[in-house]
């Protein structure tokens, strides 16, 4: 990284109005995120391998579109140029691969309120553990209560959640997909602080993990797609929630590191559980209700020492 590039980004990271600004931008990524469950809903015969593959399709060209076309794709050109940047971007590809598709399914099998809790709800613990396992960060007892908190939670929603049809693959599928998802987040946070654009960043990450999704559209039934519904379904969850949403969420990574990020994306299980609740009646039991403000309560515990030590982690966000 260059003397210029890495002043532009120490004063990003000092300046309270631009890290106020990222915060904002993975807030809002993040409301866009929780509607996808409920639209998902609607489209009539579309199984969650298509919903996730066009999902990931559309949006991967659309964002590698607007990368090529940004500064005539400087950026990009100089990421994919990097070598030491071409296992990162092959990993957050399959992590985007497997996060979406699991997610859908498990939001098939155990309902949108509870898949979209799990899965975002566990992506802050699982981004620790990758800060543990490549040592750049230590766990703290606080650490350890919230996860184990938020454990506890889990099991109350596998054992008393029947009511909203929860049950235990689908829970398994909603934290393979948090997992995935807390890869993702960790690895553009790499490539982002490492100086590399936001945008180029994205359309790489999604440009190339919507390759092996093409053969997976194309064995699955795709006549929901050419549907007026179906059309218009595809491209707000391939143009919206996911070229506009990872838009944000890239942008916010410039001044927000990983940890404190995957905290803040806990506004999309706020906003699926209401459009859950309100549009699909769907309803928890008293367990599962318990299990899910176990859950709450123990992540927002993270949120003190997240922020505590953003500046911190930040600028000393890098794989070995």
């Amino acid at each position: 990284m260059s003397q210029n590039t890495s002043a532009r980004h120490a004063s990003e990271k000092d300046s309270p109005s631009r890290t106020r600004r990222g915060g904002a931008d993975v807030l809002l990524a993040a409301s866009l995120w929780g509607t996808t469950g409920t639209v998902r809903t609607f489209a009539d015969g579309a199984s969650p391998y298509s919903i996730a593959a066009s999902r990931i399709i559309i949006g991967g060209v659309m964002l590698l579109a607007l990368a090529a076309c940004t500064r005539g794709g400087a950026g990009l050109r100089r990421l994919l140029g990097d070598r030491r940047n071409l296992p990162l971007v092959a990993l957050g590809a399959v992590a985007i691969t497997v996060y979406q598709t699991a997610f859908f399914v498990a939001a098939g099998r155990t309902g949108v309120a509870v898949g979209t809790v799990v899965t975002i709800g566990g992506a802050p613990m699982f981004t620790g553990l990758i800060g543990l396992a490549t040592r750049r960060s230590a766990l703290t007892g606080r650490w350890m209560l919230a996860t184990a908190g938020a454990v506890a939670g889990c099991a109350l929603l596998v054992g008393g959640g029947q009511d909203a049809g929860v049950e235990p693959v689908g829970i398994g599928l909603a934290l393979l997909s948090g997992l995935s998802y807390a890869v993702y987040a960790t690895v553009a946070s790499v490539l982002i602080t490492r100086g590399e654009e936001d945008r180029a960043v994205a359309g790489a990450l999604f440009g190339a993990a919507a390759v092996p999704l093409v053969p997976v559209l194309l064995t699955e039934p795709t006549g929901w797609l050419v549907t007026g519904s179906g059309t218009l379904i595809a491209l707000y969850l391939g143009v919206v929630t996911t070229g506009g949403g990872y838009l944000l969420f890239a942008r916010g990574l410039r001044t927000t590191p990983a940890t404190t990020a995957t905290t803040l994306t806990l506004a999309e299980p706020a906003v699926a559980a209401v459009l859950g609740t309100v549009l699909l009646d769907e309803r928890l039991g008293g367990a599962a209700l318990a299990g899910l403000a176990l859950l709450a309560a123990s992540l927002l515990v993270l949120v003190v020492p997240a922020r505590r030590r953003s500046r911190e982690e930040h600028t000393g966000n890098k794989l070995v």
